[in-house]
């Protein structure tokens, strides 16, 4: 629950600022943070329907994306004065789907300012679980969260704030509502086909969910909670939704025909033309999962989004339990692991500034890719790298977007032997961030190559452009005559990226 603080000018004070990109609407969120209590200062909601943008071959129409950028400029205007890393915005299911999205983004993030993650659907269910759980009083050791967006649905099974069991479905308010309702008209065929439709996207995991079971049922975002206004209006709302109720909500938009007629009470005009996909949906999981009843709540993917932004600020990144996790799961050599990313940080300090690699994210990627870089060895000795790359490409990882996900699988893949160039193209003709630091990275997996636990000495790395010079104390050189053929083999390597890498004695 966001708890209020009693003095939010307080010195110690910040603002964290959480946007949205949903299908349907976008929101955002600022919050004052003071000594770990979070205080919503401001709420910006505006109904975009990016999910109607999408043409065939699921392109983003230039409408659309006009619309929903003129959205966004006036959330860069709110956000002018926020600090890159006290915001998080994320795009979830149309912007996962859409292609050729990059030009959209781009444009997205100069509007904004900020950066744009797109998630997985995933870390949005992981997301939304911890803004419900923030939201609700914890009574139940058990509960069922669901999250009817424009463009998908999650479904999460878990305790306290932590989701057990997340499934993300490809079917929306907006996307069904454009399937089954797509001239507008209502009728009895057509609710039952919506309804026979999200129905099969939920037979596959409804065995699992009625085998697990939960406590309590809650329901979030704005299809539910429109549901939830819309009975409270009919005074149908008594101990939260059930399938009577909403069947009576059903029988009462079938009677309206048209969605231009709907005039539900409690339903704003702007909602109407989604809502009875919304509510097909909603009575298949109902129906599906043989739902009692469920009671709505304001928290949601924004607010979860808030919560783990003040993680990252008080040093408690779920992306760190990720890795973790990995790294107990796959029985990586911790020492091992822990000595490859301290030399690969000091490596990165030192030529941080000449390759303006002085972004937060690029140390936290070089350090997690350090940790992870044997990760395939639990697969096979042989081209162990690609594995790893492979399994952190395709594998769900808590607290990643979709790009920081892929930027560390391809470290992990460039670790050792041939540069794959394929793989990590450059940018506007110069080396990419992502292979300079596999540079970084090479080079520490290199000096650690006999895996002792023996202490290097320091090694002093500069770099002006494409080259580059290591140099390690001259006795310790002629004392570890194979780490020096490593080296001068590694540069052979990297000629490929291309750097010119010259190895000598300090």
């Amino acid at each position: 629950m966001v708890e209020a603080t009693t003095n939010p000018s307080d010195s110690n004070s910040v603002q964290l600022a959480a946007v949205d990109l949903g299908s349907n609407s976008f929101h955002l969120l600022v919050a004052q943070e003071t000594n770990g209590r979070l205080q919503i200062i401001d709420r910006i909601k505006e109904m975009v329907r990016l999910a109607e943008g999408l043409e065939a071959k699921n392109r983003l129409s230039e409408e659309v994306a006009d619309r929903a950028l003129a959205c966004l400029e006036r959330f860069g205007q709110r956000l002018t004065d926020h600090e890159t890393q006290n915001v998080r915005v994320v795009g979830t299911n149309t912007l996962r789907k859409a292609h050729g999205a990059k030009g959209f983004l781009a444009k997205a993030e100069k509007a904004l300012r900020h950066k744009v993650e797109i998630i997985s659907g995933q870390e949005e269910a992981r997301l939304i679980f911890l803004g419900v759980s923030h939201a609700v009083e914890d009574h139940f050791d058990r509960r069922l969260v669901v999250d009817i967006g424009g463009g998908s649905t999650e479904l999460i099974l878990g305790g306290r704030f932590k989701p057990q069991f997340m499934e993300s479905l490809y079917i929306g308010c907006v996307g069904l509502s454009r399937s089954c309702f797509a001239d507008g008209r209502i009728r009895v065929g057509s609710f039952k086909a919506a309804i026979n439709q999200a129905r099969q996207q939920l037979e596959p995991l409804q065995r699992n969910f009625q085998e697990y079971g939960w406590d309590t049922a809650i329901g979030a975002s704005g299809t539910i909670l429109a549901i939830q206004d819309v009975l409270v209006e009919m005074d149908f709302q008594r101990d939260g939704i059930t399938l009577a109720s909403l069947v009576e909500i059903k029988k009462q938009l079938i009677k309206a025909r048209h969605v231009d007629k709907i005039a539900l009470p409690g339903l704003s005009a702007e909602r109407a033309a989604v809502f009875p996909g919304g509510v097909a949906i909603l009575c298949a999981i109902f129906e599906a999962l043989e739902i009692e009843t469920m009671h709505a709540t304001n928290g949601a993917l924004r607010e979860g989004l808030l919560y783990d932004l003040l993680g990252r600020v008080q040093h408690q990144d779920i992306r760190e339990n990720s890795v973790l996790d990995l790294m107990n799961r796959y029985r990586i050599d911790r020492p091992h692991a822990k000595r490859v990313r301290e030399t690969a940080i000091e490596l990165l300090a030192q030529v941080a500034v000449s390759w303006e690699l002085t972004e937060p994210n690029d140390k936290l990627l070089l350090g997690w890719a350090a940790q992870l870089h044997e990760i395939g060895i639990d697969i096979a000795h042989n081209q162990y790298h690609k594995h790893g790359g492979y399994l952190l490409r395709h594998m769900d990882l808590p607290g990643f977007s979709n790009l920081d996900q892929q930027h560390l699988a391809a470290l992990v893949r460039a670790h050792r032997h041939k540069f794959p160039k394929e793989e990590i193209p450059p940018v506007n003709g110069d080396t990419s961030r992502v292979g300079l630091l596999a540079a970084v990275l090479r080079l520490a997996v290199v000096l650690h190559r006999n895996r002792t636990s023996e202490p290097l000495p320091h090694v002093a790395m500069s770099a002006e452009d494409h080259r580059v010079k290591l140099a390690l104390p001259e006795a310790w050189l002629k004392k570890h005559p194979l780490t020096r053929l490593d080296l001068q083999q590694e540069a052979e390597y990297l000629a490929a990226v291309p750097l010119n890498v010259e190895i000598c004695a300090s």
